[in-house]
């Protein structure tokens, strides 16, 4: 009997419907080319749309709801009258934290025939995965603003950094490093000018780092890894830092490697306690919205991660097989110098599973 899988699909808001319809077309063809298991999508229609009539971007039943699924596939989300901080908080950072998705993985490559932008870097030389922190950090939630509209008035954003949470995603960063060839890691901090949370930051680093002794670490400041990126490609494999950095660091890798419509995540819960999330590292952009020019790639992208997690790790390889063909071929949306729309480059992709 073929193995079954529930899948969430949230679609969200502005191209998240046009990249979420594309890579459920790349599953449903995969799937039906392996013959091996099947996918049972559920569309759950939370998202901007979904705020304006309810009042709310997560119903109080939702996290319950997504719990039922093997799985989510996220498109996007952001409006461009509803202010981001309500957007964000509203559901993405609503599903994450209690799901306890606490690591975020963003692998960044060169596909084929598609050139970086910075003349310093080689295609060859990109191929990286980040580790973020997705829990707590810089994006922990906790502040406030008092006297409100008064010169005088404060606003106060506190990062949180645990022994706990920075223990965990250290070893996941370390056992990744160390299921990659080059087993090579770097460790990013800022820990010159954040003397505590980012100094126990390095602690456990270190700390962890015995676990590991087939490992090579370092340790990067976040401003200098900026220019590494750019500079000296070549000597990245596995990046590990916080929730804002690796935020950052992600985007600018995804730039570097052709455009942010390549990029991929996982939000992962790595005790599959709970779903893990999977979605496009581009945002909801509302100035192509409609338009049928969107760069389906990231969210095709998130979705072989997705096959991947599930333990469907051939259709995974499969779908990552028929995106570089696609791409050698110059089937790719005009971000990459193509000259298809979202719907041809989803059927090129189709047309190669398999080759």
């Amino acid at each position: 009997m073929p193995r079954e899988y529930k899948i969430a699909s949230m679609p969200g808001d502005g191209i998240g419907p046009e990249v979420i319809d594309a890579a459920l077309d790349v599953l449903n063809a995969v799937a039906r080319y392996s013959g091996q298991f099947t996918l049972s999508f559920s569309n759950l229609p939370w998202g901007s749309d979904f705020y304006k009539a309810t009042g709310t971007y997560l119903p109080s039943n939702g996290l319950e709801t997504l719990k039922k699924y093997d799985a989510v596939l996220f498109g996007a989300v952001g409006a461009p009258d509803i202010p981001d901080s309500v957007s964000l908080w509203g559901l993405l950072l609503a599903m994450r934290g209690p799901l306890q998705q606490y690591v975020n993985v963003r692998p960044v490559k060169c596909l084929s025939s598609i050139e970086p932008v910075s003349r310093h870097v080689r295609p060859k030389d990109i191929d990286w995965i980040f580790v973020r922190e997705n829990s707590e950090g810089e994006y922990a939630g906790q502040g406030g603003r008092t006297h409100s509209g008064f010169d005088w008035e404060v606003a106060t954003e506190v990062a949180i950094f645990t022994r706990h949470g920075i223990r965990r995603i250290m070893r996941f960063a370390f056992e990744t490093a160390a299921s990659r060839p080059r087993k090579l890691l770097t460790v990013v901090t800022k820990s010159n000018a954040q003397r505590y949370g980012l100094v126990l930051w390095d602690e456990i680093a270190g700390e962890v780092s015995k676990e590991f002794p087939d490992v090579k670490w370092d340790k990067m400041l976040v401003d200098a890894m900026t220019v590494r990126m750019v500079r000296n490609p070549q000597s990245l494999d596995t990046i590990v830092g916080t929730n804002l950095h690796i935020d950052i660091l992600s985007d600018l890798a995804a730039a570097l490697a052709g455009s942010v419509g390549i990029a991929a995540s996982a939000n992962i819960d790595p005790t599959r306690k709970g779903p893990s999330m999977f979605e496009p590292v581009h945002g909801s952009a509302f100035d192509i919205t409609g338009k049928g020019i969107a760069n389906p790639l990231g969210a095709i992208w998130s979705s072989a991660m997705m096959l991947e997690w599930l333990g469907e790790t051939q259709s995974s390889v499969l779908i990552m097989n028929a995106i570089e063909k696609a791409c050698a071929e110059g089937n790719t949306t005009g971000d990459l110098g193509g000259k298809l729309n979202t719907k041809q480059v989803t059927a090129a992709i189709i047309s190669n599973i398999g080759k």
